[in-house]
């Protein structure tokens, strides 16, 4: 028999921190439902969100699962609801949010959390879980028990997430001849290793983060700065996030800061995540003064040529599409949005709401011209830092 709890108090939560990593570490999930990102989430950008934080235990007390929920009361229309959400699921780019589950437990304990929430369903709106990978069991589980008349099930596309499995035995001079980046790399490697103090640094000691920290967020700000700002780290509060992610991060083990200088300066950088035997490439930023001089490509090709020699099995560019991925990798993830409400109620409307306004901004953006699209862009992000 499965036992499901809630968990409410902030206290708590912290204090769940080495019982929530070993069961991440079994469970085989992905990184961005570590407590060491979720827990300064709720601290620094999810402030006003109530935890519900449900953990599911056996007869005997064995702590079988994690799922990290939180409830907000979103206004839309002038209708006020309540939504059930993942911990971490705006603002930081977090992709694979899951419940997190004992492996031959899965699907088991993924439908006792589904059991609940529907007993507890006169006391939300609508269920929205954001960033699940399209292959998650916890779609299964949930469909086989929301799946009725009563309720509407949905679930729709969300991002692409390019990404490489490596081959057993795999090293980087083989794996770059499968790439379209080989010629290009090596001539761009070759060249800077010849500049005076051409050094690449990776950092993944907590007491080491201050200056590499900031080394990444100017890079990043200066590589975004002609295009109106970063869409990824945007304002303060986000900021905060990712310094007090990485000291977590890094005190566990699983950050990985890349740097390269040239003549000492540090003109690229990346900030990585390692969990289990994924290198996760989160985000990253260069001089654009080094431009032609491909800094952040030679960047990426340590990253790989890292992973490589450190016993990786994949390499994830996460979400989003650009050509350059594409470059680099040859495989890609798929995550979903999985949306639950009771039929003829506030949470039906807030979903064809969102539904509607969805489908109205993506048909401005394909007939409004590409200038006065990003024209747009800039201006929100610009808000966004004020």
């Amino acid at each position: 028999m499965i036992l499901v709890s809630e968990l409410s108090d902030p206290s708590e939560f912290a204090d769940l921190r080495l019982k929530w990593s070993d069961l991440l570490t079994k469970s085989g999930e992905g990184p961005f439902n570590a407590w060491e990102w979720l827990y300064p989430w709720f601290r620094l950008i999810g402030r006003d969100r109530k935890l519900m934080i449900l953990c599911a235990h056996d007869s005997e007390g064995q702590l079988l699962g994690i799922m990290p929920l939180c409830l907000d009361r979103p206004r839309i229309a002038g209708l006020r609801v309540t939504r059930i959400g993942f911990l971490g699921d705006t603002h930081v780019g977090s992709d694979y949010l899951d419940a997190i589950t004992l492996p031959g437990q899965r699907a088991s304990t993924h439908a006792a959390f589904a059991r609940h929430l529907k007993v507890r369903s006169a006391d939300w709106d609508v269920l929205e879980l954001e960033h699940l990978s399209s292959d998650s069991e916890t779609v299964d589980a949930f469909r086989g028990i929301f799946g009725d008349a009563s309720h509407r099930f949905e679930v729709t596309p969300r991002s692409t997430c390019p990404r490489q499995d490596f081959l057993p035995g795999e090293t980087f001079d083989l794996f770059l001849k499968k790439t379209r980046r080989s010629d290009n790399y090596l001539r761009r490697r070759r060249w800077l290793e010849r500049q005076p103090g051409y050094r690449i640094e990776c950092t993944e000691l907590p007491q080491d983060l201050t200056a590499p920290m900031a080394d990444f967020v100017r890079l990043h700000h200066l590589r975004w700065q002609d295009e109106g700002g970063s869409q990824g780290i945007r304002g303060p509060s986000v900021e905060a996030f990712h310094r007090e992610a990485c000291r977590l991060l890094a005190e566990s083990k699983m950050l990985r800061l890349y740097t390269l200088w040239v003549e000492e300066h540090a003109i690229a950088s990346v900030y990585g995540i390692r969990h289990l035997n994924t290198f996760y490439y989160f985000q990253s930023g260069y001089d654009p003064a080094w431009r032609n001089r491909s800094p952040g490509m030679v960047l990426v090709g340590e990253t790989f040529k890292n992973a490589l020699e450190q016993g990786c099995t994949a390499y994830d560019f996460l979400r989003g599409t650009e050509p350059y991925k594409s470059e680099w990798v040859s495989g890609q993830r798929k995550t979903v949005r999985m949306q639950i409400n009771l039929r003829r109620g506030k949470g039906e409307i807030f979903v064809l709401v969102h539904k509607y306004l969805r489908h109205a901004k993506a048909l401005s953006r394909r007939w409004m011209p590409q200038r006065w699209v990003e024209r747009i862009r800039r201006r929100r992000t610009a808000q966004s830092h004020i």
